[in-house]
């Protein structure tokens, strides 16, 4: 017991001392500390290295930035004579920072992540839409003011011509060789007389009158032609009224009136506009058709 006090200092045992624990029961009160406890060598032999591969990473982005630092300055010096020269510095500045990026950083969505960073009037693939456009102006304003240019061909007549089915050109037929035609809306009237319900809309003779293949494509038909600015629908009803009332006849009127109730017709005329009279000049020789 004598020496195990000489060898504390002259204090007695931690078995001795009121309140003392010992290391196999360590203490559960609060503010208690446990006894540091050294790093495995494991992970203190590993740290000189992981400050070598920071400094590595450090010195490489360094002369990265240098190199960079250089070369950005001399194009901008040139882009401050040309203009045309930014757009290239843009696209130089970005690869190399994907590249690096790639080499340091192993990312591999770069190329998404620059792109929405450089604004689209910048990007080459913009400017040369820009340019094209232009170019097809420049050409336009050259052309209307050359006095012998012909120009009697508009320039969408070819597109419409790959636009159109074979039923649709016999619907114009119909229309360029027999005038307007009749279309009929049935609607179902209140019963106080104000208003009224859509029972049936654009009912027509067109696509029997015209020969059409596929009947139920009528509809469709008749909006692909108005959409491409060939036919209108109007308003106004034709002077015959006798054209209504055969119209009205027919089983898909005589079906809608049967629905309907209190019945309530609304005529319309379908007619060509004057730019699908021209288009049907110009490209669809009806005349030569039916008289071969």
């Amino acid at each position: 017991m004598i020496e195990q006090r000489a060898e504390n200092g002259g204090a007695p045992p931690a078995e001795e001392r009121p309140g003392a624990q010992t290391d196999e029961h360590p203490s559960s009160e609060p503010g208690a500390t446990l006894p540091s406890q050294p790093y495995p060598e494991s992970i203190a032999e590993a740290i000189p290295a992981l400050f070598r591969v920071a400094a590595g990473v450090w010195i490489r982005t360094g002369v990265w930035a240098l190199e960079t630092s250089l070369r950005v300055g001399a194009r901008v010096a040139r882009v401050s004579v040309s203009p045309d020269a930014a757009a290239q510095l843009v696209q130089e500045v970005g690869s190399g920072m994907r590249a690096y990026a790639r080499e340091l950083l192993g990312v591999a969505d770069l190329d998404d992540r620059v792109r929405e960073l450089v604004p689209a009037r910048e990007r080459p693939e913009a400017r040369s839409a820009r340019i094209s456009l232009r170019e097809q102006g420049a050409e336009l304003l050259r052309e209307s003011a050359d006095v012998d240019f012909d120009d009697r061909t508009h320039p969408a007549y070819a597109r419409i011509l790959s636009e159109l089915a074979p039923d649709e050109v016999r619907i114009l037929r119909l229309l360029v060789l027999h005038g307007p035609q009749p279309s009929v809306d049935i609607r179902a009237a209140n019963l106080i007389g104000v208003g009224s319900q859509l029972v049936a809309q654009g009912l027509t003779m067109i696509g029997t009158e015209a020969g059409c293949r596929h009947l139920d494509r009528v509809p469709a038909y008749l909006n692909n032609l108005k959409r491409l600015g060939l036919i209108a629908v109007s308003e106004d009803a034709l002077e015959d009224p006798m054209r209504y009332h055969v119209l009205e006849a027919q089983p898909d009127a005589t079906e809608a009136i049967k629905r309907a109730g209190r019945v309530k017709t609304v005529h319309h005329t379908i007619e060509m506009t004057p730019f699908g009279e021209d288009f049907c000049d110009v490209c669809l020789p009806f005349e030569t058709v039916e008289a071969g």
